[in-house]
């Protein structure tokens, strides 16, 4: 709990960054990770748990040019993204805050030594933290893999933000699939010239909290799993809703973003306890100067 604190004290030094609420959010700072026993995070990359070493991602962005047809065994609709500014990893490969995505990409490859980790949520205390973009970022840095299929599920389905993030309609969704109104199928959307799949929120449900809990969901991410290599899972804050509880026992693991300047300790202590022991994997610290 040490190496939390001092990541906290780190994030309280800081300074406050901005928010992601109905306007777009601008470009954000770049992510900081650290890591002990315990599952935390570093100031260069990310570090799963059970690794200490701090290095440089491997290789560079792949340039964006000639990309697959999409996921061979799934039919999904094909759109033109229209990228928001944060979404630094697609827009500024060789910047240095993508360079830190592609540093926590490694350091999630490196954790697949000792346990898979294909089905990973992105998470954070509460709300404003940077979860979205962080987990937007870190899709697209993955989709610039060669021969590797990676989806983003949109899973805030009270707020959600991968259909402004990409400039895409966000119906149909994951609640339309879960629902039972849409098929994968319908709701996917595939940007080819990012080589990246994309599953919108969709139209607001009732009962998003029953939803994301149901044997829908469990088969949804079956089906996503046997159709791509890598599913990222943005999900709700920890903190009020049980959204995330539900969504965290079928996933390999989950990743915290830690808002410097504004996440207290307190708040992230109680967010990490909402957990099983081991199935948060590292924190990011985002914002970070």
């Amino acid at each position: 709990m040490s190496r939390i604190q001092d990541i906290l004290a780190k994030a309280e030094r800081d300074g406050t960054a901005r928010r992601l609420s109905a306007a777009p959010p601008p470009a954000p700072a770049s992510p900081l990770a650290q890591v002990d026993g315990t599952s935390a995070l570093d100031t260069r990359a990310f570090v799963p748990s059970g690794l200490s070493a701090v290095g440089a991602a491997m290789g560079e962005a792949r340039a964006v040019t000639e990309m697959p047809a999409g996921p061979e065994t799934v039919e999904a609709r094909t759109a033109s993204a229209t990228l928001h500014p944060a979404l630094v990893a697609a827009l500024a490969p060789h910047s240095p805050v993508a360079e830190q995505y592609r540093a926590i990409r490694t350091r999630l490859a490196h954790r697949e030594e000792h346990a898979p980790l294909r089905t990973v949520m992105i998470t954070s205390p509460g709300t404003g933290d940077g979860k979205s973009v962080t987990a937007a970022n870190l899709a697209l840095t993955m989709a610039q893999e060669i021969q590797r299929s990676v989806v983003l599920v949109d899973a805030v389905l009270r707020a959600p933000a991968a259909d402004s993030l990409f400039g895409l309609d966000s119906a149909p969704g994951l609640a339309d699939v879960l629902a039972g109104t849409a098929t994968l199928e319908d709701a996917i959307v595939y940007l080819p010239e990012l080589n990246l799949s994309i599953l919108p929120a969709g139209g607001a449900p009732q009962f998003p909290t029953e939803l994301l809990g149901s044997n829908a969901m469990r088969r949804t991410l079956d089906s996503l799993r046997a159709r791509f290599d890598r599913i990222l899972l943005d999900v709700p804050a920890v903190a009020p809703l049980a959204d995330v509880r539900t969504v965290a026992p079928l996933t390999d693991g989950v990743v915290m973003v830690v808002r410097a300047g504004v996440t207290q300790r307190p708040a992230l202590e109680q967010a990490l306890g909402a957990f099983e022991q081991g199935q948060v994997v590292g924190l990011v610290l985002n914002e970070a100067r």
